[in-house]
């Protein structure tokens, strides 16, 4: 019997992995599910984006840091729509997803015992990769009435002596929360102080937000600041697994050490659709989000039919809908899951804060939508 490594003691299969089998078996028994649970757009890539692969005529390694041209592309994209300039050369490096990027970071910055600031509610792999790396999570509360935003009187109050990183994302996933300057500034100044590096985890920015901001754009941010970014939400390219990091230069070095161990560099075809996609213009994410814009009227009239509450001015491609008082997220799911045929996120997954909400996704047709609605109209 040989043992596990003891990084995998504390960690657990993901949620949506282990879920997804009871979801293909129920469906296999023949049961009509209706999944508005993962965020995978649905959409197409613009043509532009297949051509580009399809092209493609390149099959051996690539460079750990890109195409010299697909460097190009990230920083005028970053230029022209977040107002932050940045060397293609130095401080910019292209990932197989924005996923990965969290594993590398977290390789490179921290050792065992070492402390990590990760948002509550938050995506989970956050916790889950600062656990695989043997480091401690620190939790800070986010809460609807602080505007799912940290309070920094409450983490002032915390001993951060051990803390070396800090994930923020905004907007925020699950909640849908948009970024501020203020919020950044503020971020910053706490990152100065207490010498902690900030990773703002930005791949919702441009679905269904007219203000897309990078924290790179606060003066003074790439001292204590990187952010990832990802081409899956904005450009309809989960599968393509592309993304970004982009800070000063001795951080994007000290994560290139991590990653040129771990994979051989992007394929060509990839990295060719991933240029054509950062040279469209606004016009795409505005047809992109008229898509959106109409489903998002049919989760609301979901979220009514189940008496949830929501905010109309929340971004993303997730609707976060809090429940009746005195329901539980994960038994409101099970339900529409075995009573309705619906499979829904609880906001269990995203941390304790996350109790008395519930996820819905907007990747999903408006006639499947419709479905779910008359499902629970008619069903309760």
């Amino acid at each position: 019997m040989i043992n596990v490594a003891d990084r995998l003691l504390e960690v657990k299969e993901y949620y949506f992995s282990i879920k997804l089998r009871e979801v293909r078996s129920l469906i296999a028994q023949g049961k009509p599910i209706i999944s508005l649970a993962i965020g995978s757009p649905d959409l197409d890539p613009p043509q532009s984006v297949k051509d580009a692969l399809a092209n493609a005529n390149t099959h051996g390694y690539q460079s750990y840091q890109g195409l010299p041209e697909f460097r190009n592309a990230i920083g005028n994209f970053y230029k022209n729509n977040y107002d932050v300039s940045l060397n293609p050369e130095k401080e910019i490096l292209p990932l197989m997803g924005s996923k990965e990027g969290i594993l590398h970071i977290s390789m490179a910055y921290l050792n065992a015992g070492d402390q990590v600031l990760i948002p509550n509610p938050g995506y989970p792999t956050y916790t889950s990769v600062t656990k695989l790396v043997q480091a401690k999570p620190i939790f800070y509360d986010l809460t609807e009435k602080k505007n799912w935003q940290p309070d920094f009187e409450a983490l002032e109050k915390l001993n951060l002596a051990k803390v070396k990183l800090m994930w923020v994302n905004y907007p925020h996933m699950p909640t849908g929360t948009k970024a501020d300057k203020d919020l950044f500034q503020k971020l910053i100044a706490f990152a100065k102080k207490h010498e902690i590096l900030i990773i703002n985890d930005n791949p919702y920015s441009f679905v269904l937000n007219d203000n897309p901001q990078s924290i790179l754009a606060v003066e003074g941010a790439k001292e204590v600041a990187i952010e990832l970014n990802s081409l899956s939400k904005s450009f309809n390219m989960a599968g393509w697994r592309v993304g970004m990091v982009v800070g000063k230069e001795s951080y994007i070095q000290n994560i290139l050490k991590v990653k040129s161990n771990m994979d051989s560099g992007m394929y060509y075809g990839i990295q060719k659709g991933a240029i054509a996609a950062l040279q469209l213009d606004k016009n795409w994410f505005e047809q992109n989000n008229k898509i959106y814009k109409k489903r998002r009227e049919i989760i609301w009239e979901i979220c009514d039919a189940l008496k949830c509450s929501y905010h109309k001015n929340d971004v993303g491609m997730f609707v976060w809908a809090k429940i009746p008082e005195g329901q539980k997220s994960e038994e409101v799911c099970d339900k529409l899951l075995y009573q309705n045929n619906v499979f829904v996120t609880p906001g269990t997954v995203f941390g304790s804060n996350g109790e008395g909400y519930i996820r819905f996704s907007l990747c999903i047709a408006e006639d499947k939508l419709r479905t779910v609605l008359k499902r629970i109209a008619y069903n309760g």
